[in-house]
């Protein structure tokens, strides 16, 4: 997909609101250096600066990103342009490693692998996507080709504890009405 031509098709992709499940989930996390994958135009990055986070987010998007940089008022993040399938971001960094509707291929598990060791010790990995029973499958596109957040919890080592690993109906629903989600933390040692 080209994302940059995505972007341009229209003045905003997105709401420029935060996503429901980072606010949920995230809003109870003391701040400390998080990475936004898939920022897209930045609404949940600005978010997490906001609240005292030191932010990388990376996205495929010059587009969005040249978006998301214009409305950033707080000095706390880094924008990234970079396609996580290329290039893996630093192991062990992040305490919070976030990714909202982030393709994750399982034909390429090493962009997972990337997500899952950039996390810290005692941090915390948020993944959300649509519920797999509300997507269909279209030439090109398959659901089963990709990872879901209860995918990702199955696979977990011991290291990790699954906090939440659901799904649950969106308090805005549109084209979708649900979502999966996986909060999980990483043990501190």
């Amino acid at each position: 997909m080209d994302w940059d031509e995505m972007y341009r098709s229209r003045e905003r992709v997105f709401s420029g609101e935060p996503n429901e499940v980072l606010v949920a989930e995230a809003a109870g996390l003391a701040p400390g250096q998080a990475l936004d994958a898939g920022c897209g135009e930045g609404a949940d990055a600005l978010w997490l600066a906001r609240r005292g986070w030191h932010v990388t987010a990376v996205d495929a998007s010059r587009v969005a990103l040249e978006r998301a940089a214009a409305a950033d008022d707080t000095g706390r993040v880094a924008w990234m342009h970079a396609d996580l399938t290329a290039m893996a971001p630093p192991a062990g960094c992040f305490d919070l490693v976030s990714a909202h509707y982030v393709p994750l291929p399982k034909a390429d598990p090493g962009v997972l692998r990337g997500l899952l060791a950039a996390v810290a010790p005692g941090g915390t990995l948020l993944v959300t996507s649509h519920d797999p029973a509300e997507l269909t499958a279209r030439e090109g596109f398959d659901p089963a080709d990709y990872y879901h957040p209860a995918d990702i919890a199955a696979l977990l080592a011991a290291e990790w504890t699954v906090l939440v690993d659901e799904i649950r109906p969106r308090a805005t629903p549109g084209r979708y009405t649900r979502d999966t989600v996986l909060r999980a933390r990483r043990a501190t040692g």
